[in-house]
């Protein structure tokens, strides 16, 4: 079972039921043919659909597809993610840290944010030179930039803290 948004409006639950898919409780039977790398045409009553996967991220359930070149943000939840709703623990992987502290011992080459900056996951915080190569450090977490430790030229040892969230 899985319960699809679609560009953060309309809702969709799709569930299988041995060879059958349903949609919102309803058999469909759509011809589904993989015609190249995430593209896909699709026949479903008398009509056909030109289906390519723009972007597609396992972890986070999202995909972004075009359907005959109009593009959807697609967002999913699998009966995990419904019962860590039902429980109110759907926000317990969020990860929350309050500093990061150096991987490595290096110097520091350039530093991307500044103070009361908001940053997301994976967004490049500073560049660290060590052992000859050039590191882009990214946050683990969304956060807002509270206290700056370094600037470029700055030599740091491990685990020393860089920046404060």
């Amino acid at each position: 079972m899985y319960q699809l948004k679609i560009n953060d409006s309309h809702n969709i639950e799709v569930n299988k039921a041995g060879i059958n898919l349903l949609i919102n409780n309803a058999v469909t039977n759509a011809d589904i043919a993989h015609i190249g790398e995430g593209i896909y045409h699709v026949i479903e009553n008398h009509r056909s659909y030109r289906v390519e996967v723009v972007n597609f991220n396992h972890a986070d359930k999202i995909a972004e597809i075009k359907v005959n070149n109009n593009t959807y943000s697609i967002t999913a939840k699998d009966q995990f993610d419904v019962l860590l709703d039902k429980l109110g623990l759907s926000n317990m992987n969020n990860t929350r840290v309050a500093e990061l502290k150096a991987p490595m011992p290096g110097m520091v080459l350039k530093v991307f944010v500044t103070e009361g900056d908001e940053i997301k996951k994976g967004d490049n915080l500073f560049v660290l030179e060590a052992m000859k190569m050039e590191n882009i450090i990214k946050s683990p977490a969304d956060a807002t930039i509270k206290k700056i430790r370094i600037q470029p030229g700055d030599k740091v040892e491990k685990g020393q803290i860089l920046i404060g969230f």
